[in-house]
């Protein structure tokens, strides 16, 4: 019915071939793929930056316990001095 077919779809690319040569489209379609491929790096590298950023270090989580610790001695210290 209102579909193209393939002998169309062969008459355009050879019109379009003859229009901008084979060294052009080559051209073309190399710029579009490395185009892609620089998309789907940055995309997994958002991904893996998003997947860091829920993880916690594991030299804060050490420092952050060795505050706590500090902490909980200078507490203990202080109600030591006032009993």
């Amino acid at each position: 019915m209102g579909g193209i077919s393939i002998w169309q779809l062969l008459i355009v690319a050879v019109i379009v071939i003859l229009l901008f040569g084979t060294k052009k489209l080559r051209n073309v379609g190399t710029d579009l793929g490395s185009a892609v491929k620089g998309f789907k790096k940055a995309v997994s590298d958002d991904i893996n930056t998003d997947k860091d950023k829920d993880k916690e270090p594991e030299s804060l989580a050490d420092n952050s316990d060795a505050v706590k610790n500090s902490a909980e001695k200078t507490q203990a210290d202080k109600e030591k001095d006032h009993a």
